[in-house]
């Protein structure tokens, strides 16, 4: 059976999905028997393309490397072009919605709005965007299960990395007390290079000329990132409502290099630490730079890469490390939630 996509944005994130489907097209339907035809892409700045029989990809990847648009697109018999992201949710024969639109964080809009349209159409969905699940997880869970659909967003932790299936499936009969992570990329870049001894000033605009990065790197340096993705598993791992004003934040902008030389000194290394700590009935969730012991797994992690201990009643801690950003990491925690969604194990 062929899952049929919409695509809402093909900026990076999206491409990579489509590169990804496409070059491992034989491969997932002779591995997985699962098989994707993408009908349409709605992008804002980009254009919308619409075809009931599929998109060719290649030739839709090839026009955005063009000139940033979907207008050099080749016009054939039934496309339709024009289609805003509402109409391709409700007009078009997608039966999942890949939603990787550009949504403000602090609303969740428009992705939010995007997962009703198509809960209440009878579509998936699938995401990245942080924002929606965050801020309307209980909201959205509850319209996809009435309308008895799935929601996928296990890219909105780390990326590629399992942050969210793993301890589901694999630490299932485990309860969870402790949720520990080192949840921006950003952030331990920095302190990663304030190790090697440069300046706060420095370690950020080396960061951004990498691309990790923003021109406006206040979400990452000040914690607020790390917060979203700190209720996104308290409410799916630990079962257990959180607001992302409940979660205590602070950043990294007033570590100093001397504050990282003598943590050094003494056996500590900082890293941003995002926290879930269950007490009683209730959760402390924090976010907050802290010195972390030499021999703790999560000090141990450098530069971009992101990682998660969850410490577990019966099989202790259990860490998992990778990547929590980038273009086929994140294509790759889509796949995974089309995968899942194709195997009705989501």
């Amino acid at each position: 059976m062929t899952q049929k996509l919409a695509l809402l944005g093909f900026g990076t994130v999206g491409q990579g999905l489509a590169e990804i489907l496409l070059e491992k097209e034989k491969q997932l339907r002779e591995e997985t028997g699962f098989e994707a035809v993408i009908v349409a892409i709605s992008d804002v700045m980009k254009g919308s393309i619409y075809h009931p029989e599929g998109l060719d990809i290649a030739q839709a990847l090839k026009a955005v490397k063009e000139d940033g648009t979907l207008d050099a697109y080749p016009d054939t018999t039934g496309l339709i072009r024009g289609k805003d992201s509402f109409q391709t949710i409700k007009e078009t024969n997608a039966e999942a919605i890949v939603e990787v639109t550009f949504t403000d964080v602090k609303t969740g809009q428009p992705a939010i709005d995007h997962c009703k349209a198509a809960f209440e159409a009878g579509k998936h969905v699938v995401m990245s965007n942080k924002g929606p699940v965050a801020l309307a997880f209980e909201e959205l869970s509850q319209l996809a299960k009435k309308n008895d659909v799935r929601w996928g967003f296990e890219g909105t932790v780390m990326s590629g990395t399992p942050a969210l299936r793993m301890p589901l499936a694999a630490l299932a009969g485990n309860e969870i007390t402790e949720i520990r992570g080192i949840l921006n990329g950003t952030t331990n870049y920095i302190l990663t290079k304030m190790e090697e001894g440069l300046s706060f000033e420095e370690a950020l605009k080396e960061a951004q000329d990498k691309g990790y990065a923003e021109a406006d790197p206040t979400s990452d340096v000040e914690g607020y990132d790390a917060r979203y993705k700190v209720v996104i598993l308290a409410q799916k791992i630990m079962n257990t409502p959180l607001k992302v004003e409940d979660v205590s934040c602070q950043g990294i902008t007033h570590i100093t290099k001397e504050d990282i030389e003598e943590a050094a000194k003494e056996g500590y290394r900082f890293k941003l630490l995002s926290k879930i700590k269950k007490e009683g009935s209730s959760i402390k969730a924090t976010v907050a730079p802290e010195k972390v012991e030499a021999t703790d797994p999560l000090a141990s992690v450098y530069g971009a890469l992101n990682a998660v201990t969850f410490d577990c009643d019966l099989a202790g801690p259990i860490t998992l490390t990778g990547a929590g950003a980038g273009r086929l990491e994140t294509g790759y925690s889509l796949l995974i939630d089309l995968l899942n969604i194709y195997r009705n194990h989501l």
